[in-house]
C-alpha cells in the first residue's frame, strides 16, 4: 500500500462506504469528510452502524463498496497496522488492553523495541521512556509501571489514548469514549480532546450523548440505520439532534405522576461493607425503599454505591448490619435465591456481570430463568419457549440484532444493555435495582428504559436507582439519597437545586465545611 504524505495535515474522506453482513446493510453509501484539526462527531443510536464504519477506517473490516481517501489518495487498509502507518489510530469502546500487563507493556504491544538484534530482548527502559514522554507532551498522566487491572476505567482510557499517540497518529477515532466514565472523567476527556485538536490532531468522536456533542464537536454527522440522515452544527438544539437520531420526536424529560408509596420493601440498617482491598466502603448506612417509589442514590462513583448494591444482591459479604426484603433477612440467601425472591437487578458493568457474551440473545434473555417453566427444568430446556420469549422481547425492547440466535457479544454496548433490561423487567418483581441503567444507551432507548422504570414503580414495585448521571437521578427519583465516602449525607427531594445536590456529592454540607461524621437521614 502506498502511504499518504505524512508531512502535510491529514484530511480524510469516506466515499460511498457500504458494508453488508448477509441481508443486513450496516453502512449504506456513507460519505464523510474530516478536516485537519477538527472534532467531527458521528452521532447515532446504538446499532446505527457507527462502529462498523470506523472499524473499516481502522482496517478491522474492509468495505464492500466505496473508497477511503487520505490527503487525496485512495488507500486500502488490510489491518490496523496499515491504518496506523497512514496516521490513523482508534480507541475502542471496549478497551483492547491486557489486564495483567503494565501500562508500558500494553503500550509497547505490536511495536516492541528490542535490544540485541531481531532475536534480542524487550527494551523495557525505552518503552517506559516513550510512555513518560508521550504522556507529558499531551498532558495525559499515566504510571508506566502500574498494572492495567489496578487502574480505574478513566485511567485505562488514558492508556489507550497514549498508546495511539505513541504511534504518532494524526487522526484519532474515539468510539463511545464516555460510555463508562464518571462526569468528572468525561470533563477531563473533553479537555484532552480540545488540547489534541489545538495541536493539529483530528478526532472522530463516535457517540450518542447530545450534551457532549454540543460541548466539543465542530461538525456533527447523524447516522440512522446505516445511512447519513443529516449534518448539523453544535448550535443545533438537543431536541432537533434527538429527532434526527431516532427519526421521531423524543422527550428528554421523564414523564411521571407523583408517587404513591406504600410499605417498606427494602430496609438497610447499620450496613457495613468492605471493598475488594478490605477497606471500608459502606459505613453504617440506614436506608428504606418503599413500594411504589423510586429512591435514587446520587454520588460520584467510588463512594460506596457499587458495594452497597452488591451487598443487597448477595454478591459481597455484609460485615455488619442487616439487609431485609419485606421484613425477611437476605443474608442467608444466594444471589440466585435473591433474584428468584422477586428482585430484578441491572448491574453497573453489563459486560462482566450482565451478559454471557458467547451465548445468544435468546439464551441471555432467560439466564436467571432457564431451568424454570416455561423455559425448561433441571434436565432440559424448552427451546421453543426460549425462542418465542426472545422474539417478543427483541420486538418490545427494540434490540437491534440479526436474529435472537446472534451471540450477544457481537451487539453494540447499548443493545447489550437492552438485553439485560428486557430480561430483568419481564417477570413479577417486588424490588427492582437498577445500577447505571442507561450507561452507553442512546436517547431513544433512554426514553424507553426510563418509561419502563416508572411503569414498574406504578405497578407497586420498590425501585432503587443508582446512577452517576445526576440528571437521570433527579428525573427518575421520588427521593434522592446522596452518598459520600460510604455514608448517606442527606435524603432530599428531586426539587432540590442541582447546585445543592452537587455540593453534597462533593461532601460539602450547608454548614460550609466538609461532611459531618453522621449524615442527615
Amino acid at each position: 500500500m502506498a502511504l499518504p504524505n505524512r508531512e502535510i495535515p491529514l484530511k480524510l474522506e469516506l466515499r460511498g462506504i457500504t458494508k453488508r453482513f448477509g441481508d443486513l446493510v450496516a453502512n449504506d453509501h456513507i460519505d464523510i469528510t474530516v478536516e485537519p484539526g477538527e472534532v467531527h462527531a458521528l452521532l447515532g443510536e446504538n446499532g446505527a452502524g457507527k462502529s462498523t464504519l470506523m472499524n473499516q477506517l481502522y482496517g478491522l473490516l474492509q468495505p464492500d463498496e466505496g473508497q477511503i481517501v487520505v490527503n487525496g489518495e485512495p488507500v486500502v487498509f488490510r489491518s490496523p497496522r496499515d491504518a496506523i502507518a497512514a496516521g490513523i489510530g482508534m480507541v475502542h469502546q471496549h478497551f483492547m488492553l491486557v489486564p495483567v500487563f503494565t501500562v508500558a507493556e500494553n503500550i509497547a504491544l505490536g511495536s516492541e523495541e528490542v535490544r540485541g538484534g531481531p532475536l534480542g530482548w524487550l527494551d523495557r527502559r525505552r518503552s517506559r521512556r516513550d510512555v513518560i514522554e508521550t504522556s507529558e507532551r499531551y498532558g495525559l498522566p499515566v504510571d508506566p509501571d502500574a498494572l492495567v487491572e489496578d487502574l480505574p476505567v478513566g485511567a485505562q482510557q488514558r492508556v489507550e489514548i497514549v498508546k495511539a499517540l505513541t504511534r504518532e497518529v494524526d487522526l484519532l477515532i474515539l468510539d463511545e469514549p464516555t460510555a463508562v466514565l464518571t462526569p468528572q472523567e468525561t470533563d477531563e476527556l473533553l479537555a484532552v480532546m480540545r488540547s489534541l485538536t489545538a495541536m493539529g490532531k483530528s478526532i472522530v468522536f463516535i457517540t450518542h450523548k447530545l450534551k457532549e456533542v454540543k460541548a466539543i464537536a465542530d461538525r456533527i454527522t447523524v447516522v440512522r440505520r446505516g445511512k447519513i440522515v443529516g449534518t448539523a452544527s453544535p448550535d443545533t438544539s438537543e431536541d432537533e439532534l434527538a429527532a434526527l437520531m431516532v427519526g421521531r420526536a423524543v422527550s428528554l424529560e421523564v414523564a411521571k405522576t407523583p408517587a404513591e408509596p406504600g410499605r417498606n420493601v427494602l430496609k438497610l440498617a447499620g450496613l457495613v461493607v468492605d471493598d475488594d482491598r478490605g477497606v471500608r466502603a459502606v459505613d453504617g448506612v440506614d436506608l428504606e425503599v418503599r413500594a411504589g417509589e423510586v429512591l435514587g442514590i446520587a454520588g460520584v462513583q467510588g463512594n460506596g454505591q457499587t458495594e452497597l448494591v452488591e451487598a443487597v444482591m448477595g454478591l459481597r459479604e455484609v460485615r455488619a448490619g442487616s439487609v431485609e426484603l419485606d421484613g425477611e433477612s437476605l443474608a442467608p440467601l444466594s444471589t440466585k435465591q435473591i433474584l428468584r425472591s422477586g428482585v430484578g437487578y441491572i448491574p453497573e458493568d453489563r459486560s462482566h456481570d450482565g451478559v454471557v457474551k458467547e451465548f445468544s440473545v435468546a439464551e441471555n434473555l432467560v439466564l436467571d430463568m432457564y431451568d424454570r417453566s416455561p423455559y425448561g427444568n433441571a434436565f432440559k430446556r424448552d427451546l421453543g419457549s426460549v425462542g418465542s420469549n426472545a422474539r417478543e422481547r427483541v420486538a418490545e425492547f427494540d434490540i437491534r440484532c440479526q436474529s435472537p440466535d446472534t451471540p450477544v457479544g457481537t451487539l453494540s454496548g447499548g443493545n447489550q444493555q437492552k438485553v439485560v433490561v428486557a430480561r430483568e423487567m419481564s417477570r413479577p418483581l417486588r424490588l427492582f435495582i437498577a445500577s447505571q441503567p442507561t450507561r452507553g444507551v442512546d436517547v431513544g432507548s433512554i426514553e424507553f428504559i426510563h418509561g419502563q422504570i416508572i411503569h414498574e414503580r406504578d405497578q407497586g414495585t420498590a425501585v432503587l436507582v443508582v446512577s452517576s448521571e445526576l440528571d437521570e437521578v433527579v428525573g427518575l427519583a421520588d427521593r434522592i439519597a446522596v452518598m459520600y465516602r460510604g455514608r448517606i449525607l442527606a435524603i432530599v427531594s428531586p426539587d432540590t437545586p442541582r447546585e445543592e445536590i452537587g455540593l453534597l456529592m462533593a461532601g460539602i454540607t450547608g454548614t460550609g465545611g466538609d461532611a459531618p461524621e453522621e449524615g442527615t437521614k
